[in-house]
């Protein structure tokens, strides 16, 4: 089903689709023979992005945190190509921050990539269901947000809510698609959450790749790869961390709850070897 979604003259609509992950994945798609409408804020990056993009590509100067903007965007892009078929809300920033100071920048994180994602579902939402056919949804979250390791509270906060909303999304497109839903299941919107590893973008303060990292070509080609598998949590590796790593970390944070462990044992000085032993065994 999934592999019929990303074909030639079918649309994606990419948040923070002017460089990183989302431009690859606007060039991926694009290699599909797909017809792209990217947004971000920085024209300056869009400008670039275009250079790397087919003509027919709609261009968007918008803030995700402002719906009517995402309204527009939404008419102009049904307006022109008559449908969307995948939609991926992928803006984040990421900015300084602690548990107290720094609102301001609580509050840019917070409005792009909370609100950014939430504006987006309710706006482009309605759109893929009026249709008869497959589409889906992929949500850009991140390993911060499932083990919120110490460091920056609003970006891990920010990206936790994206994990709980496309959880509740998924959920609530499969009960479109059961007995009695609204939907055929053929025709089956999905939501997927993707969650990058290490990446190499503009968020990382390096001239060069790190040899750790993974480039946002990796991270898109894993994506498609794991979608037609039907995966719900894209969980990404890269250079030096694995899957199972993954695993072991994120049942370790959820060990704390249920082992009663102070918050963030991970990085608790009387857990340190405990946890060392952990990972080893």
């Amino acid at each position: 089903m999934n592999s019929s979604i990303f074909q030639k003259s079918h649309v994606a609509v990419i948040s923070g689709g002017a460089d990183g992950v989302g431009l690859a994945a606007a060039k991926k798609f694009a290699s599909m023979g797909m017809r792209i409408g990217i947004i971000d804020l920085n024209g300056e990056k869009i400008s670039e992005a275009l250079k790397e993009l087919p003509e027919s590509t709609l261009p968007f100067i918008v803030d995700v945190g402002d719906m009517q903007s995402l309204e527009k965007v939404k008419a102009e892009i049904v307006g022109r190509f008559g449908r969307i078929d995948v939609l991926m809300n992928n803006a984040g920033i990421s900015y300084p921050t602690k548990s107290w100071g720094n609102f301001d920048n609580w509050q840019s994180i917070i409005n792009t990539n909370f609100w950014g994602v939430v504006n987006s579902i309710h706006v482009f939402l309605p759109q893929l269901i009026s249709q008869d056919h497959a589409s889906l949804v992929v949500n850009t979250g991140s390993k911060q947000g499932i083990t919120t390791p110490p460091g920056n509270p609003a970006y891990n906060a920010s990206k936790a809510a994206v994990k709980v909303i496309t959880e509740a999304l998924e959920y609530q497109l499969r009960e479109l698609s059961f007995e009695g839903g609204s939907r055929d299941k053929n025709n089956r919107i999905s939501s997927h959450l993707l969650i990058p590893g290490f990446t190499y973008t503009g968020m990382v303060s390096s001239p060069q790749k790190p040899r750790s990292a993974w480039t946002p070509d990796q991270v898109i080609d894993f994506m498609l790869e794991r979608i037609e598998q039907g995966d719900f949590y894209i969980l990404c590796p890269d250079n030096d961390v694995t899957r199972e790593m993954d695993n072991k970390r994120i049942a370790w944070a959820v060990g704390d709850i249920i082992e009663d462990r102070p918050p963030l044992s991970r990085w608790h000085p009387d857990y340190a070897d405990t946890f060392k032993k952990y990972m080893d065994s």
